[in-house]
């Protein structure tokens, strides 16, 4: 009996960063509608920057890691997925300027076996550089604060200027103060005559 076989997806980063000398974890993950199958599979690839042909470089496959042992990661991959949670990430230690380029991953999970594999790109830095997103971060929140000092400037001057006005105003009325008939100002004194 024949079942039936469904697209796949697979999920990677699109552009890593890391520092010369440091470690990093690519990520690679999917969805099938099925339940995690016994024979899934994960391959990951590697396509150096300005090279045409991409290098196989790791393969998980019958429940067991196989490392490429002559590549350019050798002893220095490790496989750290989780293939009962679809996770099929690996870890690249010890990098270097070498390893910028493409990584791509596949994954199967019989009987859902077509999809299109996922890519990741990795550059590898001796300082990594500030990201867009932090430079349009930091104009945003600097736009943001200068409004809300403007707004804070308006409401304080109006404050005070209300104030003024108000103090203003009682110090042109005298004070009367009295417990008989309402007082009456004497034209031209601050005092009140009963």
């Amino acid at each position: 009996l024949l079942t039936q076989s469904e697209a796949i997806v697979i999920y990677t980063g699109w552009e890593r960063h890391a520092l010369v000398g440091s470690d990093i974890r690519l990520s690679c993950s999917f969805f099938s509608w099925r339940w995690t199958s016994d024979d899934v599979t994960f391959s990951w690839s590697y396509r150096p920057d300005g090279a045409r042909d991409a290098i196989s470089i790791f393969h998980y496959t019958g429940g067991a890691p196989y490392v490429d042992n002559k590549g350019p990661f050798r002893d220095r991959l490790e496989f750290v997925g989780n293939p009962g949670r679809r996770d099929g990430s690996i870890l690249l230690k010890n990098l270097d300027y070498g390893d910028n380029g493409t990584f791509t991953c596949d994954a199967k999970n019989p009987p859902d076996i077509v999809g299109r594999a996922s890519s990741v790109r990795l550059l590898v830095f001796e300082k990594v550089p500030i990201q867009a997103g932090v430079i349009t971060g930091s104009i945003i929140g600097a736009v943001l604060g200068l409004l809300l000092l403007i707004v804070v400037i308006y409401y304080l001057m109006r404050f005070l200027v209300a104030r003024r006005v108000f103090n203003l105003s009682v110090r042109s009325v005298p004070l009367c103060l009295g417990l008989g008939p309402k007082p009456e100002p004497i034209p031209g004194l601050d005092t009140c005559m009963v």
